[in-house]
């Protein structure tokens, strides 16, 4: 006849101690995985933060080159310098403030040649206590770099012809044309833009311009 072997009192106070070391442990993965999370949640804080910090001065820089092509519309030859980024002012006041919006600070802005800024900026929180030491007192950074590209290509207008030395220009001496170097009768250089969108520009009716948007691409590099 078989008999059945009942647990002791002392069976079940060998196990409990065990169970409470696994209960404890899955405990703590528990808290540590949530520790991790808190710290990514972080990050992405201060990665979107720089990425809007380096989108907004190549924003603010793009509208300058825009708004400084509008000026000299009627001077063509003055057109390629600016789709190169030359008159676009520094614009890293424009990372700080969009920064502080998305509650970062420390920010460190570098123009990246004419067309471009790099970011880099720091939460203004750490990830909050936890089981993990350093997350309460970490702040996470974070790099973006913007740059501008232009849309638009056109073909220059030809030089002015210069006469043979010792021959009249056909300018009467002593008075200027008063006319904008590149402005004459003819019509001004078409703008080939993205899409092979064309803007042909007539420069007595100068209401219809391309937009910021349409002369220049603002993104994020790599």
């Amino acid at each position: 006849m078989t008999r059945l072997r009942r647990r002791t009192y002392g069976d079940a106070g060998q196990v409990f101690p065990i169970y409470i070391v696994v209960v404890a442990g899955l405990l703590f993965l528990a808290f540590a995985y949530f520790a991790v999370g808190q710290a990514a949640v972080n990050r992405n804080g201060a990665q979107t933060a720089a990425d809007a910090a380096a989108l907004a001065a190549a924003q603010e820089t793009r509208d300058d080159l825009a708004d400084l092509w509008k000026l000299d519309v009627l001077d063509p030859t003055r057109w390629q310098s600016i789709f190169d980024g030359n008159g676009g002012n520094n614009a890293c006041w424009r990372a700080d403030q969009l920064a502080a919006l998305n509650d970062a600070g420390d920010v460190q802005c570098l123009p990246k040649g004419l067309l471009g800024y790099r970011v880099t900026v720091q939460a203004n929180k750490s990830a909050g206590d936890s089981v993990i030491p350093e997350t309460s007192t970490t702040k996470s950074h974070a790099t973006a770099t913007a740059v501008i590209d232009s849309l638009c290509t056109f073909e220059p207008p030809d030089p002015p012809s210069v006469p043979p030395s010792g021959e009249p220009s056909g300018e009467p001496s002593g008075e200027p044309s008063g006319e904008p170097p590149g402005e004459d009768d003819a019509t001004l250089p078409t703008l080939t833009c993205e899409d092979g969108e064309e803007w042909e520009l007539d420069p007595d009716d100068l209401t219809d311009l391309p937009g910021p948007e349409d002369l220049f691409a603002v993104h994020l590099a790599d």
